[in-house]
């Protein structure tokens, strides 16, 4: 019994494209070559090591903000039902990896199968939510005052949008930021929880062939897997990220708010 399990495991983990050690951060395109501190992801199931994730310094997050400049630029004016294309086939090659998806959430994180399968379906029913958006980011017209002229207003998007998430809820919340994100024209440098890296590595390598085909500019979905140290108040503070998104409890929303408002930032708090 105790082989097959580890047949399985070894089986999702390729397929997912998981190895021993896994680079931390990536533009969505490339993998950068991380030479921090490694960290060993560890399943709660049977105490087992699943596989390792080498951290990205300070300077592989200057790399990836870089990038995420530059991808918005170029993003934000790509016709928003087009974004919300790469969307849907984001959210079809995750129905396509739905069961090794949510093996990888239980065996990393420990909830139950029914779970981690629950959690995925929640991802791809956001990328169907997104992509209806994607069409109905309407604005508001009015009358002027001044004769033959109308008054309207309509959405922008912000730019980089930074995303911290929490180890019980692995990859949903990113997909609940990241694909309205996406539509909207925005982009994402998400840093995971530090007791589930190998979920979030999984995610980008599945989507990493719809930014391919699709010629998504790098730097669009990103990923950074840092200490604290490198990747902590700091992200936070950091002026060119304009909305911020963390879950947590309510002592780290509080810290984390009044970072972002000194900034005059704007937050999403879980």
């Amino acid at each position: 019994m105790k082989k097959e399990y580890n047949e399985k495991v070894s089986q999702v983990l390729n397929r997912l494209g998981i190895k021993d050690l896994n680079p931390g951060a990536t533009t969505g395109l490339e993998w950068l070559d991380t030479k921090g501190t490694v960290t060993s992801s560890v399943s709660p199931i049977d105490g087992e090591l699943i596989a390792k994730v080498s951290n990205a310094s300070t300077e592989e997050y200057e790399t990836v903000i870089s990038k995420a400049e530059e991808a918005f630029s170029v993003w934000k004016t790509v016709p928003a039902p087009q974004r919300g294309e790469v969307v849907r086939q984001i959210g079809l090659a995750l129905r396509e990896s739905k069961e090794d998806l949510g093996f990888l959430v239980t065996l990393e994180m420990g909830k139950i199968y029914q779970e981690g399968l629950g959690e995925v379906q929640e991802m791809i029913d956001i990328c169907d939510f997104a992509v209806g958006l994607s069409r109905q980011l309407y604005g508001f017209t009015m009358q002027s005052e001044r004769p033959q002229h109308r008054m309207y207003d309509q959405y922008h998007p912000l730019g980089i949008v930074g995303l911290v998430t929490a180890f019980n809820f692995p990859v949903a919340v990113w997909a609940w930021n990241a694909m309205i994100a996406a539509v909207a024209g925005d982009v994402v440098v998400w840093k995971p929880s530090s007791k589930t890296p190998l979920t979030a590595i999984a995610i980008q390598n599945i989507i990493s062939g719809v930014l391919k085909e699709n010629n998504v500019p790098e730097g669009v979905f990103n990923l950074v897997v840092a200490k604290s140290s490198v990747m902590g108040d700091n992200f936070a503070a950091d002026h060119r990220i304009p909305l911020f998104s963390v879950t947590g409890s309510t002592l780290v929303g509080k810290h984390i708010s009044g970072i972002v408002g000194k900034r005059l930032g704007n937050t999403i708090m879980e």
